[in-house]
């Protein structure tokens, strides 16, 4: 199926690592998107990584040189592995699709630009 679906949430302590996974179908179409989001309470939800078919990248500024986000396309899976993790790493983390492009240019961290959405998965990192 095409809406995502996360797994891999779960607390870790700082300077910990830990990859999240995404299972979506959308990775057999021709074209697509797939970034991960998060969403601290009481904060908006931030871009995290994307990917687009082709396999260009996006990271947001506050995970550059942490995370690194990949597909295997054969099993449909998307992952994000985090290492070196913060307290502000603390949040839920949502998997979102779109099937289409940005010709030119990386994948976006506009989460209105995606139409299908996960239930997401929580990470708690303590200090």
């Amino acid at each position: 199926q095409v809406r995502p679906v996360e797994s891999g949430g779960d607390s870790r302590q700082a300077g910990g690592s830990l990859t999240l996974s995404c299972a979506s179908s959308v990775s057999s179409e021709r074209r697509y998107s797939m970034a991960w989001f998060r969403q601290a309470p009481g904060k908006e939800r931030e871009g995290v990584a994307a990917v687009d078919n082709f396999g260009s990248t996006k990271y947001g500024e506050s995970v550059k040189g942490r995370f690194t986000i990949s597909q295997d396309k054969a099993k449909n899976i998307f992952y994000l592995q985090m290492n070196n993790l913060k307290p502000e790493d603390t949040a839920m983390y949502y998997c979102a699709v779109v099937r289409r492009i940005w010709i030119g240019s990386a994948p976006p961290l506009n989460p209105g630009e995606y139409d299908s959405w996960g239930q997401g998965t929580q990470v708690t990192v303590s200090s």
